[in-house]
């Protein structure tokens, strides 16, 4: 765990883009700095928030919420959506994801009674899986998705990163 001064959670500003892009190559992830400049306009239209962690001023990871996602299970019922939680390898294991999580979340919550979350079904999401469950959040009833479509029973879908089970918290009372 990082002391106080080492990580900082802040909003993503202009300079970002191309950084985030060029440290998630250097570890084989695909992260375009064009998807960042997409963010950057989204969060300026007040669509989504992303929040980024540094640890003594270089890119550690980051977390977006989507005040109006795709999900149907979601957006039919005003649910804003954690998208696209990923910390550097470098820095993981060492609470980053939660504190992302904690500020996703609290943004959020000035909003919303409720926060959803997606996530893959595959074995890269373990540790992802894991955390969500531990962090309070619960199987929000509606199956399983691939590409926000519901699953029927006896498909037969591929498993990637689009096959998803979504989960909901309550982060306050009414």
């Amino acid at each position: 765990m990082h002391n106080a001064q080492d990580l900082a959670i802040r909003p993503l500003n202009e300079d970002d883009p191309a950084v985030i892009a060029a440290a998630f190559a250097q570890m084989g992830w695909n992260k375009p700095e064009e998807q960042f400049r997409r963010y950057l306009g989204e969060q300026a239209a007040g669509i989504r928030m992303c929040f980024i962690a540094t640890v003594d001023g270089q890119i550690a990871g980051y977390v977006t919420v989507h005040w109006r996602p795709s999900y149907p299970g979601f957006s039919e019922l005003n649910i804003p959506e954690v998208q696209d939680l990923n910390v550097l390898r470098q820095f993981q294991r060492q609470g980053i994801a939660s504190k992302l999580l904690d500020r996703a979340e609290a943004e959020v919550a000035r909003h919303s009674r409720f926060v959803g979350i997606g996530v893959g079904l595959h074995p890269g999401y373990n540790v992802a899986q894991r955390l969500y469950v531990r962090r309070g959040y619960i199987p929000d009833g509606c199956g399983v998705t691939y590409r926000d479509q519901y699953i029927d029973e006896g498909s037969h879908v591929v498993l990637d990163d689009d096959l998803v089970m979504h989960f909901t918290k309550q982060l306050r009372a009414e």
